[in-house]
């Protein structure tokens, strides 16, 4: 089998409503960039970028990509080299865009998923399978909460609840006393059967700041504390001093990082995106090694649409130290039975058919390659 064509489409979805975070306060979510690949057997391949501008590593150390980036670099080199080469040799294919340029994690990974979607395909099998084998059949679904007023904070997580979802995500990191004020609230309307997480994305000034802030939510039980400053280093300090785990994001984005992470103790879970260490290929190296050194992970990700969501659940599938609840949205097309808030982002989707939900899992696509059906009249109305 051999590539004839790469195509990038660029769509803009529609949020349910806006969200934000302490990195990201701006840019609305859902303009991606939809990457097909046909082969001359006939068969078509799907992948996603989800990147944005102000989403990269610790320090600058991997910088922001954006789906107009994403386009370029696929246009201009990755297009050339992959043109004739047989999608299904999936580390042949890694090399080639490796040699072509450094860097650039999300349109490599566009590529990857698109490339694993043929190989299952070709082969009529998930793309789990190719990833050595399925652990599981779904994953625990974590409702995130963007930073927004909290009375609606509040009225959404009581909502997500009552649809099913066990575990919510609470966006923090840009005033201390909003994010305690949040966290005792939930508490106290939730019960102590929900557990709670919370996210800083490298919002605190300061170690001091995140872990009296994070003390002080401790009072009312985490589940865990993820990325509240910048870097391995202080996330190291945060981790000496407050009792629930600390989980690395902006800091984990491939192998080196994980070794950097245990190396100075600075996390006892990551999370693991298929993007990140740029496509399924290194994404499971990742967690395999994340295995290996007696660390867990959830599979996070760009609330991306239902193609590049069921990557993520096909590798939360297979690598066997996924235990955590994860923000993998419940993808469902638009007028679907499903939920209407508990993991659910967008209004509509690109795929046909919407992704189980049931006690409070999603459930990884059935079917060869990533299990999906792209809507091709979806990507023409919500292209941008």
């Amino acid at each position: 089998m051999k590539i004839t064509s790469i195509v990038v489409h660029m769509v803009r979805m529609p949020p349910r409503r806006e969200h934000n975070w302490a990195s990201k306060m701006s840019i609305p979510i859902g303009h991606h960039a939809i990457i097909e690949i046909s082969t001359d057997e006939g068969l078509t391949g799907w992948g996603e970028a989800p990147a944005g501008p102000t989403w990269g590593g610790s320090h600058g150390k991997y910088f922001g990509e954006s789906p107009e980036t994403v386009q370029a670099v696929i246009d201009t080199y990755f297009t050339p080299v992959l043109t004739g080469m047989d999608p299904t040799q999936i580390g042949v294919v890694h090399a080639a865009m490796d040699k072509a340029t450094k860097g650039n994690p999300y349109a490599k990974a566009a590529i990857d998923i698109a490339c694993y979607d043929l190989a299952g395909k070709a082969l009529d099998v998930p793309v789990s399978t190719l990833l050595g084998g399925a652990h599981r059949d779904s994953i625990a679904v974590a409702h995130s909460l963007g930073i927004m007023d909290l009375d609606k904070c509040y009225v959404e997580a009581e909502q997500a609840v009552a649809e099913g979802a066990r575990t919510i995500k609470c966006k923090t990191g840009l005033d201390p006393e909003r994010d305690v004020t949040l966290v005792r609230e939930l508490r106290h309307r939730l019960g102590d059967e929900i557990d709670i997480r919370v996210d800083g994305n490298e919002g605190y000034r300061s170690v001091s700041e995140a872990v009296e802030v994070t003390r002080r939510q401790e009072e009312y039980r985490l589940l865990l504390c993820e990325e509240p400053v910048v870097g391995a280093v202080g996330l190291s300090r945060v981790a000496q001093k407050i009792a629930s785990p600390v989980m690395a994001d902006e800091s984990a984005w491939n192998v080196h990082d994980v070794i950097e992470l245990d190396r100075l103790g600075a996390a006892e879970c990551i999370s693991l995106y298929v993007t990140k260490p740029g496509g399924l290929y290194r994404a499971k190296q990742v967690g395999d090694l994340v295995g290996a050194l007696g660390m867990y992970n959830d599979i996070g990700g760009s609330i991306e649409t239902g193609i590049g969501n069921a990557a993520n659940l096909q590798l939360g599938a297979a690598v066997a130290s996924t235990s955590l609840p994860s923000v993998c949205p419940v993808s469902q097309p638009e007028g679907s039975d499903g939920p209407k808030i508990a993991g659910v982002y967008y209004l509509d989707d690109l795929i046909t058919i919407p992704f189980k939900f049931e006690g409070g899992r999603v459930f990884v696509p059935e079917g060869p390659g990533l299990g999906i059906e792209v809507d091709r009249g979806k990507l023409e109305r919500y292209r941008a």
